[in-house]
């Protein structure tokens, strides 16, 4: 696998957190409610991409799924989001570019993003921008460290992710570091997430598989 040069990644142990739901309005076939800390309208039907989904809702209480598992939520009730874990066995396949890189689609904290996917890299990281785009606030909840670049040493912060999903394998509580400048200009998918896959090669397919 072509490696991403010029930066060498630190790996900075952090505590997880624990994800929270709590539902503060509620309408015909809406809710409005904070998932850690975020407003955020749910519509039913619609599922957001760490599997919450509204089943109904009216001016009392709304049926939410998490996961899988549903339960009923009046207006005020709070509960909190349990980890959510790909089954075991779950393949993600990811063929190379004309140039030998290998791109996989995936979220981080349910937000889009496109990684280089990087064995050589320690850990997940990200740029200042991106995490900013992610509402990640890195100078504050983050861990102050440092990184190696091709521009020399800068400041990172090490932080903890609550969700990364790459096709159907998702995993919580996935270390990461923000570098503090414009490096990388994409998000590298580093081994704080990939060294808890199987990663096998079939020809020049990289197949991630969940433990």
């Amino acid at each position: 696998m072509r490696h991403v040069p010029g930066i060498v990644l630190l790996l900075i142990t952090l505590p997880a957190a624990a994800g929270r739901i709590d539902v503060v309005g509620l309408f015909k076939d809406r809710a409005v409610v904070e998932i850690d800390g975020r407003t955020e309208v749910l519509k039913v039907g619609e599922t957001r991409p760490d599997g919450i989904r509204l089943i109904s809702a009216d001016s009392k209480e709304a049926v939410i799924e998490i996961d899988g598992k549903r339960a009923t939520y009046p207006l005020g009730s709070h509960s909190s989001i349990p980890a959510m874990t790909a089954p075991r066995g779950t393949m993600v396949q990811i063929g190379p570019d004309s140039q030998g890189m290998y791109f996989a689609d995936g979220t981080i904290n349910g937000y889009a993003v496109r990684f280089v996917v990087d064995t050589g890299a320690t850990t997940l990281a990200l740029n200042r921008q991106t995490a900013r785009r992610l509402g990640i606030d890195y100078r504050v909840d983050g861990k102050p460290g440092t990184a190696q670049t091709a521009s020399g040493i800068v400041r990172a912060y090490g932080v903890t992710l609550k969700k990364v999903t790459v096709g159907d394998i998702a995993l919580n509580d996935v270390e990461a570091i923000v570098i503090d400048g414009d490096s990388p200009s994409e998000p590298l998918l580093g081994n704080s997430f990939l060294g808890r896959l199987d990663i096998k090669r079939s020809d020049k397919i990289l197949q991630l598989i969940k433990k």
